[in-house]
C-alpha cells in the first residue's frame, strides 16, 4: 500500500515537474515569437529594400528618424568610403539610403565613391539626391588597380582554373583579385582621402537595421580604439593556401612590428603556427586609416604583394587587414560594434537583447551569424576576456 501511495506521489510529482517545464518552454517560445513579430513588423515598416508602395522611393532623401535627437555634425576627421562601378548604382543607392536614414543624417559625415573609371552624370546625380553631407568622385590610378605586369599571368591563370574547379567564389574573377588587392594597400593612398584620418567602409547593397545614436568615429578616437568591425568569419582555405607562410616569414624578418599584448589567439588555434582562418568581414569596417599608412603596414602589405597571392590564389583584403590588425595592434585596440545590426549578402549581424530593443533594431535575431558554425565571435571574445 505503501509502495503505492510512493508511486503516485511521485507520479503526481513528475507530471507538475513537466507541465511546469512546458509553461516555461510556452513563455520563453511566445516571448521571443513577440520580439521577432516586432522586429518583422517594424523592418516591413521602414525597410530600405525598394519597393512600389514605399512611401520614400528609392531616389528620395532618407528622412531621419522621428525618434532620433536633431542634427549633430560629425566632428572626427572621417569619411564615408564607398567603392563602386556605374553598374553597381540601384545597390548603392540602397545602401546610402539606409546609412543615411540610421546615422549620416544627422552627422553629414562626407562621402567619397571611387572607381577604376569616370563615374557618369547618372551615377552622380542619384547619388547627390541620397544625402546633404557632400560628395566626392574619384578615380583609381590603374597602378592601384590593375594586375602588376610582373604576374605570371600563365600561372595566375593555372590557380583560377583550379578554384574554378573546386566550385570557389569568384575564382575566376581578376577584377575581384583587383579589388581585394586595392582595398589591401592603396585605398587610403588615394588623394581624395588623404585630408581623413578616419573611415566607414560602405558596400552596395548592405542593410542597417538599428538606429545610430552615437558616432563611431567618436568612439574609436576617445576609447584609443583602431580597427571595428561587426562580423567575423572563417576564411575558404582554398584561396589563402600559403598566406600563412608568407605572414610567419614577415615575422621572422620584422618581429619589431609584432604588438607585445596583440590578438594571435584570434587568428591561431597554436600559437602562431597555423593560421585559423578567421577575419573580420572587410565589407564593414570603421577604422584608422593612419594604421594602414603606418610603417609595419605598409611594409607587411609589400611584403605580402611581392608574393603574388593576390593573383596566384586569391588573397582578400578581409584576411589582409585581419591578420595585420591582430598582430600590430594591442588586441584593446579592436572593437566590435556589437549594437549596429547590419547584412550583407545573406549574412547578418543582429543585436540581442537588451541592446535589439535600445536601438529600435528591425533585423531578425534568430538570424544571425554571431553563433553559428562559420562564425568566429567565440573566438574573439575568448582572445579578449579568456572566456567563452
Amino acid at each position: 500500500m505503501a509502495l503505492a501511495s510512493a508511486f503516485v506521489t511521485g507520479s503526481r510529482l513528475r507530471l507538475i515537474v513537466f507541465l511546469f517545464s512546458f509553461i516555461l518552454v510556452l513563455y520563453m517560445g511566445f516571448s521571443v515569437l513577440r520580439d521577432d513579430i516586432r522586429s518583422l513588423a517594424i523592418h516591413h515598416l521602414y525597410s530600405s529594400t525598394p519597393n512600389t508602395t514605399s512611401k520614400y522611393p528609392i531616389t528620395a532623401r532618407p528622412p531621419a528618424s522621428e525618434s532620433l535627437p536633431p542634427p549633430i555634425p560629425g566632428k572626427a576627421n572621417a569619411t564615408l568610403v564607398f567603392l563602386a562601378r556605374n553598374s553597381d548604382l540601384q545597390g548603392v543607392l540602397k545602401s546610402m539610403r539606409s546609412v543615411e536614414r540610421h546615422f549620416n543624417s544627422r552627422y553629414k559625415y562626407p562621402w567619397v565613391f571611387l572607381n577604376e573609371e569616370e563615374f557618369t552624370d547618372e551615377f552622380k546625380a542619384d547619388v547627390m539626391t541620397m544625402t546633404n553631407a557632400s560628395v566626392q568622385f574619384g578615380v583609381i590610378p590603374a597602378r592601384h588597380w590593375y594586375q602588376p605586369e610582373w604576374i605570371d599571368e600563365a600561372r595566375a591563370e593555372q590557380g583560377r582554373k583550379a578554384m574554378q574547379e573546386l566550385d570557389v567564389i569568384y575564382a575566376d574573377s581578376v577584377s575581384y583579385r583587383n579589388m581585394c588587392r586595392f582595398n589591401s594597400g592603396f585605398f587610403f593612398r588615394h588623394p581624395l582621402l588623404q585630408p581623413y584620418r578616419y573611415y566607414w567602409r560602405i558596400e552596395p547593397d548592405v542593410e542597417y537595421f538599428c538606429e545610430i545614436n552615437y558616432d563611431p568615429f567618436d568612439y574609436l578616437e576617445e576609447n584609443n580604439k583602431t580597427y571595428g568591425f561587426t562580423i567575423t568569419l572563417v576564411e575558404l582555405h582554398r584561396t589563402v593556401l600559403t598566406l600563412w607562410d608568407a605572414v610567419k616569414e614577415f615575422m621572422e624578418q620584422y618581429p619589431q612590428y609584432i604588438a607585445e599584448n596583440n590578438a594571435m589567439r584570434f587568428i591561431s588555434d597554436n600559437g602562431g603556427d597555423t593560421y585559423n582562418l578567421c577575419h573580420f568581414w572587410s565589407n564593414f569596417e570603421i577604422s584608422d586609416m593612419d594604421f594602414w599608412r603606418s610603417e609595419a603596414y605598409t611594409k607587411f602589405f609589400e611584403f605580402l604583394d611581392s608574393k603574388g597571392g593576390f593573383y596566384y590564389e586569391r588573397w582578400g583584403d578581409a584576411p589582409v587587414h585581419s591578420i595585420a590588425a591582430a598582430l600590430f595592434l594591442d588586441k584593446n585596440q579592436l572593437h566590435f560594434f556589437n549594437d549596429i545590426g547590419y547584412q550583407h549578402s545573406t549574412i547578418m549581424h543582429c543585436p540581442q537583447q537588451p541592446l535589439f530593443l535600445k536601438n529600435s533594431c528591425t533585423c531578425n535575431r534568430v538570424h544571425t551569424i554571431d553563433y553559428r558554425q562559420h562564425s568566429c565571435l567565440m573566438k574573439y571574445n575568448k582572445m579578449l576576456t579568456g572566456r567563452w
